[in-house]
């Protein structure tokens, strides 16, 4: 169970919640929504990466309101590639002569597919690397595999304080002449005399152990009989207790981390000790955000059909909580232009933009992609929600370009699908893996694609999650409860949850293990930097 959670999570429920009709709404009410945007299209819907204007397929479903979940008891749900705009020739547009992996004109890119694709085009990327102290290298990534540049410990050492001692007991104490002073061997203090067989002097923790010695004894297992000047034991002693040994953590030249290994306090910690001043990492990657939609509002209540940005201060934090350095959001509103030359002039890692990667009249990304010659590398997802999302590589080797959906739970789902991967690889980090947890309740699932359903993690109970097999969640027994508000348009589910679950076309019982993507701050710690700095 993740700590901070608390026991009383929001209702958990099955299936999205349908969106409200667009009779009792103004179409810009829903967040990520604009007046004839449509951001959750059918895979093939809408322009191509070449169009401009209207596609004459345009799909009609941002006017319907309705969520583009397509969970049981939707209405609209639809197979990929039946969608409206799933013509042929819609390709011809695009200047990069590159194709999309099964882009917007045929099937979606498979979820697995897209993530994997993300993470080869960070990995692609040329390597970079940058020396930094250990005080400004915290969050950052080892470049090149840590070796010890000294035995650890470099010198016989005692783990206690107590008597260090030669020979069998019991043993006479021994003089300054014989290793010690009035407070016997301390730590930071060259080599001591060897000790002679029979003697015994005091030690402090971390101090050098004097040749011949034999063990020592710790200070509450001795008894020290001062008018005869003896030591004895009054536990057995065994040959090399509480002396730790020269290189019994590590010796010179031993692989200590390998490159990707995230600079953490206890990895700055090991790195002094090994002899590290400074160390080679990988520069953290630098993106743009750039927040598209003149329906946006930066303060205030919503109001003329106007709503509040919620991904402008939602997409920086996320991404610092991946490692990357981000500049502040800029907002560009429904103007081509302005975007065309942010993606121009961009010398980020990667741009991120939020809306805009639909059909709509005012859905300016794939127009302008196409315009400046960038090569889409995916273009749609089989995922819900969030399938609108795309991949670019703009020209001239320049930065990558991730386009997330305007609705906030679907460009948090590019987030983790394109976003995210693509993000470790040009920091240098291992790819994440996956893990499997039992689920509470049915989780209805799309027919044809990936859902990615908010969860919470649980420990305990879990009634009505067991199985004839014996697999079910039950007492004591780890667990994840999917939460309630899951739709494209929301962000109250997301909220409350520390991973989404991986569920798959046609979806799964109770009682089932589904794959987890955690969120990137469910384990972070408050040292974390990056994390919402």
């Amino acid at each position: 169970m993740v700590a901070g959670h608390s026991s009383h999570e929001p209702r958990f429920v099955t299936q999205s919640q349908p969106q409200a009709r667009a009779s009792v709404q103004s179409p810009r009410q829903t967040a990520g929504q604009s007046s004839g945007r449509s951001t959750e299209h059918g895979p093939g819907a809408g322009l191509s990466a070449g169009s401009s204007g209207v596609s004459p397929r345009q799909s009609s479903d941002r006017s319907s309101g309705q969520s583009d979940d397509h969970s049981p008891g939707h209405s609209s749900a639809r197979k990929p590639g039946n969608g409206p705009g799933n013509g042929s020739g819609h390709d011809s547009g695009r200047s990069s002569g590159q194709a999309p992996a099964r882009g917007r004109c045929g099937q979606a890119t498979a979820w697995r597919e897209a993530r994997a694709l993300a993470a080869r085009a960070g990995r692609g990327a040329a390597p970079r690397t940058e020396r930094l102290s250990l005080d400004s290298a915290l969050g950052h990534v080892l470049a090149e595999p840590l070796a010890a540049l000294t035995d650890l410990p470099s010198f016989d050492t005692s783990a206690m304080d107590g008597w260090v001692v030669a020979g069998p007991g019991p043993w006479a104490l021994g003089s300054s002449g014989s290793g010690g002073g009035e407070l016997g061997i301390l730590a930071g203090h060259s080599a001591p005399a060897p000790l002679p067989d029979g003697e015994g002097v005091r030690i402090a923790t971390g101090a050098r152990i004097p040749a011949n010695a034999t063990a020592v004894i710790r200070s509450e297992h001795a008894h020290v009989d001062e008018a005869r000047g003896l030591l004895y034991a009054q536990r057995q002693v065994v040959p090399g207790q509480d002396i730790r040994p020269r290189g019994q953590e590590c010796r010179s030249g031993d692989q200590l981390l390998p490159a990707g290994t995230v600079v953490t306090p206890a990895v700055l910690g090991l790195s002094a000790a090994a002899g590290y001043d400074e160390l080679v990492t990988v520069p953290r990657p630098r993106v743009d955000v750039l927040v598209l939609g003149d329906e946006l509002l930066t303060a205030g209540l919503p109001h003329d059909g106007l709503i509040r940005d919620a991904l402008g201060p939602m997409i920086g934090p996320w991404l610092r909580a991946l490692g990357a350095e981000v500049s502040a959001p800029r907002r560009l509103g429904d103007d081509a232009e302005a975007l065309q030359h942010a993606l121009t002039t961009s010398d980020a890692d990667l741009v991120i933009t939020t809306g805009g990667t639909a059909a709509g009249p005012v859905d300016h990304v794939h127009p302008v992609l196409a315009k400046i010659g960038a090569g889409l590398l995916v273009d749609g997802v089989a995922v819900r929600p969030g399938h609108p999302m795309l991949l670019a590589r703009l020209p001239s080797a320049g930065p990558y370009l991730v386009g997330l959906p305007g609705n906030p739970l679907a460009a948090v789902s590019g987030l983790l699908t394109l976003a995210e991967p693509l993000l470790r690889g040009l920091a240098g980090r291992a790819p994440e893996e996956l893990y499997r947890v039992v689920v509470r309740d049915e989780v209805h699932g799309h027919p044809n694609d990936t859902r990615l359903v908010p969860v919470v993690h649980r420990v305990g109970s879990a009634k009505g999650a067991g199985s004839p097999a014996g697999n079910g969640a039950g007492a004591g027994v780890e667990h994840v409860v999917p939460l309630h508000y899951n739709g494209p348009a929301m962000l109250r589910g997301i909220a409350a949850a520390d991973g989404l679950a991986v569920v798959p076309p046609g979806g799964v019982r109770s009682g089932t293990e589904v794959e987890i993507l955690d969120l990137p701050w469910a384990s972070a710690m408050p040292w974390t930097e990056g994390c919402f700095t």
